[in-house]
């Protein structure tokens, strides 16, 4: 069988203390189903993941999204975790990246607190979407609409609320990106 997104080059955003299953699931599907993932934080090198409230393993970033072009991924995913949530929106890097993978109408995949950066970023005005359910008042505040659903499809927008929703969000996010031309992939340079 042909893998789907087979040359797809694929992005995840964080910051240290992103939920460790919300980046490891999602990165194991897309490798599955052909693509290449890239950790994109501030700068490369060393991550700390979350498991809830405890320490997890650590990971390491492949690159700066200040350095990667967004030209050259298919889509961006971005795990959440309280604490990379609340770190991440702050990052005018990290909402250029997204804005501009927005903007060509690549997939953007968010779940848990992942949609703080969403609102950052001025992307949820008049889209329907779902997060870990503390960030709904954030959504409406910032024009969207928020709902209790496992997964949310809103044009080039995916979104769901917790790891337990992870199959849908995958499945979702690998049915998007199989629609999305062939991204050239990023040079050794644009990678870290």
């Amino acid at each position: 069988m042909i893998a789907p997104l087979k040359d797809l080059v694929v992005a995840i955003l964080t910051t240290d203390n992103f939920e460790q299953v919300e980046l490891t699931s999602p990165k194991a599907a897309l490798e599955q189903a052909g693509a290449r993932v890239r950790i994109l934080s501030a700068q490369a090198g060393p991550l700390q993941a979350m498991q809830h409230d405890r320490q997890g393993d650590r990971f390491q970033a492949d690159g700066s999204w200040d350095d990667a072009d967004p030209d050259t991924f298919a889509g961006v995913v971005l795990p959440g975790g309280v604490f990379n949530g609340d770190q991440i929106r702050t990052e005018a890097g990290a909402q250029r990246f997204v804005q501009a993978i927005h903007q060509q109408g690549k997939p953007v995949a968010a779940i848990c607190h992942a949609p703080w950066l969403l609102v950052s970023a001025g992307l949820v005005d008049g889209r329907q979407l779902t997060s870990y359910p503390s960030l709904q008042d954030d959504i409406r505040n910032a024009g969207g609409t928020w709902v209790d659903e496992e997964v949310v499809l809103d044009g080039n927008l995916i979104t769901s609320r917790k790891p337990d929703d992870l199959p849908a969000f995958n499945e979702k996010l690998i049915a998007a990106l199989a629609k999305v031309e062939k991204a050239e992939a990023p040079s050794a340079a644009q990678a870290t």
